[in-house]
């Protein structure tokens, strides 16, 4: 039998997060534009921050240092499920007849199901170092919701959760999830808040969004003593603690004998892509593997990278975030309920923006069905059945090693499979029934 997985032992744990900003500054020779004070518009300080963030990660969201250690009881926790496996998709590669090798990085593995839980621990370790009580935060989908809550009972935190109302009603039982990890969840748009108030004055019936969320968990963190906020994507400092995922491919490509042509991932926010990408990323910026490339992938409902403007914008929908450079769509932009939930935000994380914009990445769109068809393809020749957000990375794999079948060429592709989709099985029993 042909060997698929590619492990790694304990010890070979990332120690340390890697720094994009440290490659950009040092051969690109320039930087994503900084946040912005909203109200001044000069560059957004820790003072602008202090009262959402602790201080260490404030530090961490400017540094250009090339390497973060990761504190000892983050690895520890870590332990749970990491190093997380490398797979050669062998029976996707015969089912697609290419000459292409089709490499996934399964993030599937950890405790709540998908990559979140590598920054939730970081983020909840530094405000329990800082002493924070309680964490509020939005969740899509539920996978960051999931995360953050096992998180923060970790670190003995309190836990509260907006979650998008679409993805509240199509994924029960991601809300039993956080319940059972012990965080209070609230579907967003809600009566908890003032802003929740006034959208469902407006529209009763409102299947909320990503920066309606953010922005009820940022007023409710304003309110309550001894809480701040923590994020699932977008900012620097959530990006870098993905780049673990990084790592790990790295060293597991070099046990295969191989080095990807072509590295793909799907981009809502921009975290698991990132963390894919970015450590291979700092190759082809100092010029040792100048000639990959690296594709984000996208629903067209919410196509920021591919349609969206490159500018200034509020990172949430009550304008109450310091103004971020990114592609984005606008802070009201509301997508339709697609039920890639983790992939319906406005904007892009600036240092992705940044990438696109310098044409040192690429960008794709697909619409729901064909996403939908290639998880359920994978799920069959594979037996892992993919997130929704994670099968748009497996239609460009596919779409990639389909090239390579007309070129005659071999071709070396990677993708992040950031999630399994065990709790996304009502949007796939539509699929499957033609009721999509």
């Amino acid at each position: 039998m042909k060997r698929t997985n590619f492990s790694l032992s304990e010890s070979e744990i990332p120690k340390y997060y890697l720094n994009i900003s440290y490659y950009l500054k040092k051969y690109l020779g320039k930087l994503p534009d900084p946040p912005l004070n909203p109200m001044t518009k000069l560059p957004a300080g820790p003072a602008d921050l202090a009262a959402i963030f602790p201080m260490e990660l404030i530090k961490q969201e400017v540094s250009l240092q090339e390497k973060i250690e990761i504190p000892e009881e983050v690895r520890e926790i870590y332990k749970l499920y990491r190093p997380t496996p490398l797979i050669r998709a062998y029976r996707l590669e015969k089912f697609l007849d290419t000459p292409a090798h089709i490499y996934y990085k399964y993030e599937g593995a950890s405790p709540t199901g998908a990559h979140k839980l590598n920054t939730t621990i970081a983020q909840a370790y530094y405000n329990k170092k800082e002493g924070v009580k309680t964490l509020i935060a939005e969740t899509g989908a539920g996978q960051f919701g999931s995360a953050l809550s096992l998180a923060c009972n970790f670190f003995g935190l309190k836990c509260q959760i907006f979650m998008v109302r679409v993805s509240y009603d199509q994924k029960p039982y991601r809300k039993t999830v956080m319940q059972m990890y012990g965080a209070d969840v609230f579907a967003s748009p809600s009566t908890k808040t003032e802003f929740g108030k006034k959208i469902l004055a407006e529209n009763p019936n409102h299947t909320g969004s990503l920066g309606i969320a953010i922005s009820e968990a940022l007023e409710t963190v304003m309110k309550t003593e001894g809480s701040k906020y923590a994020l699932g994507s977008v900012l620097n400092h959530v990006l870098l603690h993905q780049t673990v995922v990084g790592q790990e491919a790295k060293k597991q490509m070099e046990k295969a004998g191989e080095y990807p042509d072509v590295i793909i991932g799907c981009v809502g926010g921009g975290s698991n892509f990132a963390g894919i990408v970015f450590p291979f990323m700092a190759d082809k910026l100092s010029g040792k593997k100048a000639k990959i490339r690296y594709i984000g992938v996208e629903p067209t409902s919410c196509p920021s990278l591919t349609k969206g403007e490159y500018r200034y914008d509020f990172g949430d929908t009550a304008k109450m975030t310091p103004l971020l450079k990114m592609k984005t769509l606008g802070c009201d932009y509301i997508p339709s309920p697609i039920h890639a939930g983790g992939l319906r935000y406005h904007g892009m994380a600036p240092q992705i923006s940044f990438l696109y914009n310098e044409k040192l990445m690429e960008a794709v769109a697909y619409d729901q069905r064909s996403v939908f068809q290639a998880g359920v393809d994978f799920a069959r020749c594979e037996g892992i059945i993919p997130a929704p957000e994670s099968s748009h990375a497996i239609k460009a794999a596919m779409d990639e090693a389909i090239v390579a079948k007309k070129e005659g060429k071999k071709r070396v592709i990677l993708f992040n499979l950031s999630g399994h989709g065990l709790l996304d099985l009502n949007g796939y029993d539509k699929f499957l029934h033609n009721k999509l």
